[in-house]
């Protein structure tokens, strides 16, 4: 058995200017930024509440866009079961897959971003 829960809304920013990025979609959605940590590099974050799903925004080479993210306890067995839904391995990096939706739309699957996966959230029974 496995854990796993959408996560986060990831703003992809191609940009040169990360911060002004992250200043724009910070008073969009009414959201502080929250502190950059010392190795945030290419990423930033938005003060959300427990109950909401992170706001992330990434500097990336790729034209701008959104996606998802899916943390889980288990990130290969999460992968077998959605491409056993359709979905597609685009491409591995660092700690987390690039998928690919049967819709085309593109989302990672990640290990758990705010602490372990005890409350809401969907528990598989693995296919062995």
């Amino acid at each position: 058995m496995h854990r796993s829960r959408f996560c986060a809304l990831v703003i992809d920013c191609k940009t040169d200017d990360l911060d002004a990025a992250t200043t724009f979609w910070s008073k969009a959605f009414g959201k502080p930024v929250a502190p950059p940590s010392p190795d945030s590099g290419n990423y930033r974050e938005l003060k959300v509440g427990d109950d909401e799903p992170m706001i992330l925004l990434q500097k990336v080479d790729h034209p701008s866009r959104v996606h998802l993210d899916i943390e889980t306890d288990d990130i290969e067995a999460e992968v077998k079961r959605l491409e056993a839904l359709g979905a597609k391995r685009v491409e591995f990096v660092k700690r987390w897959w690039v998928m690919e939706a049967p819709t085309g739309h593109r989302f990672c699957v990640v290990r758990p971003q705010r602490g372990p996966l005890e409350s809401r959230v969907n528990e598989w029974r693995d296919e062995g």
